[in-house]
């Protein structure tokens, strides 16, 4: 049978092996980084193979996890890489995790290995060896590290382990906002169904090139992005962290850029954003969060680029897409479910809703995940009858199709027995003069069971009235959706990726009618 290891599919792709690109060799630039390191297709090739003998080396059990917790750099995605070529499974973690949460994930998921940044070896590493991890690494973002060191003296000759399409690649730990965090399993069908489908989808061609801005621990940064160009061969502009000033000047030698949200509005900061800049541009795309209709608006104007908004999960990776050729792509919207996906909308009986109506959006397909780590239970509540898995997203879908991300079912808030979508207010909200943004969320009431209450951020000049937008919001939407206390706060509280810690507001304000 046919290896079906990731990482086979993605060496494949090396400018050697590529027929549309058979004047290129192996020697030429794969990752170009922002302190002016190149590292060619070859380097790639030859650091994997050596990080993989020495996993081999440790004799680890099957399925053995490797849990990584570092900075951002080309050493740590060879790392990974070098793990799927072994044949085991990658735990990317999170570089803002504490002890607390460290030791959680190492007690549920028990990895073989541990990577960590030699400044947090010491407390990384007692809680390892506690719960009986054998092997624990170092790896800093200076190319220096005892992982490094020990991959130094091993071949850089391997054959890439034979892997099947249902076996594990990864194990993604999901935010937490509700209980402890879930481990979604991914495999290697997940994962290389997705990269082809966007590979395809997206218009991936010889000569693209990536500026990669994202983290590495996450699906955008380290699926989406990552797989994109290595799987079409093409290079990355490698930038260890967001800087939009040195973005803009990447810009010129680029064609792809995937950017959370906030570097979107980061960059529209700059004044010399503009059409010029983005002249060798083929796509924006942005996701992980909700992207505000003003800075699609903004972003149009300013670059004569249209950003392609897109929806997915740690558990299913890529779910949607807005087209990239041959449709509009509509802001607000996800636009439709990619090929391969079935998506639909149902309601609390789990039957299918009519067009424009708000439920519950289920998901099919090949990109979704195998089950969550170590929970049968939670796996089987989380999946319908006839295998769709539930999102815990709200949405609807349009009379064209398009997709539209009203929330998470979570944040519902249903106050004196009506049901009030967040987003709906917050859109009202965010098109008020001076109204940067907001956030609603439920808040326990004596009376109504649970109440909206409206956090709002004014844009810089701005002076905002919390009594003007309540009243402001009275003028168009039934009284049950109007917020019962609307405050005005300098920022929202946001976790790495740029979406809103709506589960930290519900905390501070828990209290207010109480």
């Amino acid at each position: 049978m046919k290896n079906q290891n990731l990482f086979a599919a993605l060496r494949a792709a090396f400018p050697e092996s590529s027929p549309e690109s058979s004047a290129a060799t192996l020697d030429t630039t794969a990752i170009e980084t922002d302190n002016g390191l190149t590292y060619s297709w070859r380097d790639l090739e030859r650091a994997t193979a050596m990080m993989a003998n020495l996993l081999a080396s440790l004799r680890l059990p099957a399925g053995a996890r490797v849990a990584v917790q570092v900075e951002k750099s080309v050493e740590a995605v060879m790392l990974y890489l070098a793990t799927l070529r072994a044949g085991y499974v990658f735990l990317p973690l999170n570089t803002a995790y504490q002890s607390a949460e460290i030791e959680y994930f190492i007690g549920n998921a028990e990895p073989a290995v541990v990577v960590c940044s030699s400044k947090n070896f010491g407390w990384v590493s007692k809680i390892a060896f506690k719960a009986g991890t054998q092997n624990v690494f170092t790896l800093d973002d200076d190319r220096t590290g005892s992982l490094l060191a020990r991959a130094a003296h091993c071949s850089d000759q391997h054959e890439v382990v034979a892997r099947q399409a249902d076996d594990l690649a990864a194990i993604l730990y999901t935010s937490g906002t509700t209980g402890r965090s879930k481990g979604a399993m991914l495999t290697h069908g997940n994962l290389l169904s997705n990269a082809l489908v966007l590979k395809e989808y997206w218009g991936w061609k010889p000569g693209d090139v990536l500026i990669h801005a994202l983290p590495i621990f996450h699906v955008h940064g380290l699926f989406v992005a990552l797989h994109g160009a290595l799987i079409n061969g093409s290079k990355m502009i490698w930038l260890s962290k967001f800087d939009p000033k040195l973005v803009l000047q990447k810009l010129p030698e680029a064609t792809v850029f995937m950017g959370v949200p906030t570097l979107y509005v980061r960059l529209l900061a700059e004044p010399g954003l503009n059409r010029e800049a983005c002249r060798n541009m083929r796509l924006f795309v942005a996701g992980s969060a909700p992207l505000l209709i003003e800075t699609f608006n903004e972003w149009q104007q300013r670059t004569g680029h249209t950003i392609l908004e897109r929806y997915g999960m740690s558990e299913t990776a890529m779910l949607t897409s807005n087209p990239y050729q041959g449709g509009e792509r509509r802001g607000g919207t996800v636009g439709f479910a990619l090929p391969g996906v079935s998506l639909r909308v149902q309601d609390e009986a789990g039957q299918s809703l009519p067009v424009g109506e708000i439920g519950s959006i289920e998901v099919k397909g090949p990109n979704v995940f195998k089950g969550y780590w170590r929970m049968p239970e939670k796996t089987r509540e989380e999946f319908t009858a006839d295998g769709y898995f539930r999102t815990g997203d709200v949405g609807k879908i349009d009379e064209r199709g398009y997709i539209t991300i009203v929330g998470r079912s979570k944040d519902l808030i249903i106050s004196g027995g009506y049901n009030v979508y967040p987003a709906e207010i917050e859109d009202y909200i965010n098109d008020m003069p001076g109204v940067a943004e907001s956030a609603l969320v439920g808040v326990p009431h004596p009376d109504f069971g649970e109440v909206g209450v409206a956090v709002v951020i004014a844009k810089p000049g701005a002076t905002l009235s919390a009594s003007a937008i309540v009243a402001g919001l009275k003028a168009k939407l039934a009284n049950f959706k109007i917020p019962k206390q609307c405050f005005v706060a300098s920022e929202l509280p946001r976790n790495t990726m740029g979406k809103v810690q709506k589960n930290v507001l519900r905390e501070q304000y828990k209290a207010l009618f109480s």
